[in-house]
């Protein structure tokens, strides 16, 4: 009989124990009720009724996902490996333990089918220079499909970008005509400016003879600095049709 006692007096204390729980700041506790749905508690010290009902501890902190390296395909047929980061938070228990198994592996799934899809429908280049851009759009994507979960998905952020050793070289050549066709059409269009100034210098000078006669000058004194034992001077040809109209005319030739 003493010991029956004893037996139920650990028993009700047992129960009467368990009855208090005391849930952190950033915990919340979901309460059922023989089965269904009562309330959410906390933080502090609450009560649970034992065996009528049931808690369900809730972390409302920003939980850290590391998406897996996803093998994919990008638009322009070119196989990459990408990873990411995963950043998201409960906003509302009652959802995230309600209408989802289990809330942080049905997130961290979506996550890659979701990082997969929205990466496979942008190029190679669009991947390595826009990932600010596809990290909003992966962000907004999550967002609104874990909303009817409770879960609120802050941020995600591309990592790495892995691409095969053939591909790499492949664009390094492309980078490097890329440079040699932009070399080109600078040295181009700089051959085309100096051709459009010769032409408005050409008709400067032919305008006015006399600057014409100074520009000679200033070349043979060019000339005439190096030092040159021969010195090739060219005469324009209105000179040489007046000299030939002057001897033309002399006397001699009558």
């Amino acid at each position: 009989m003493e010991i029956f006692s004893l037996t139920l007096i650990l028993l009700i204390g047992a129960l009467l124990f368990s009855a208090f729980r005391i849930l952190r700041e950033y915990e919340r506790g979901v309460v059922f009720m023989l089965g269904r749905f009562y309330k959410v508690k906390g933080p502090g010290l609450i009560i649970i009724i034992p065996v009528i009902q049931q808690m369900v501890r809730v972390d409302l902190r920003t939980l850290v996902v590391d998406i897996p390296t996803q093998d994919l395909i990008t638009k322009d047929n070119v196989s990459v490996k990408v990873n990411a980061v995963l950043y998201y938070r409960v906003v509302d228990s009652e959802r995230a333990i309600i209408n989802v198994e289990n809330f942080m592996e049905a997130t961290g799934q979506l996550a890659q089918t979701t990082l997969r899809s929205v990466l496979g429908q942008h190029e190679l280049d669009e991947l390595l220079a826009e990932r600010e851009r596809l990290n909003h759009d992966i962000q907004a994507i999550l967002d609104q499909q874990t909303d009817q979960w409770g879960i609120k998905v802050s941020n995600v952020e591309i990592k790495h970008v892995d691409i095969d050793e053939s591909m790499i070289r492949a664009i390094a050549k492309q980078a490097e005509a890329e440079r040699e066709r932009r070399a080109k059409v600078i040295h181009a269009e700089g051959e085309l400016e100096a051709s459009e100034k010769l032409v408005e210098a050409a008709a400067q000078l032919a305008s006015q003879g006399n600057s014409m006669q100074l520009r000679y000058l200033q070349t043979l004194t060019e000339i005439a600095g190096e030092k040159s034992s021969t010195i090739v001077f060219p005469l324009p040809v209105s000179i040489m049709e007046g000299l030939e109209r002057l001897v033309n005319n002399s006397p001699d030739q009558n």
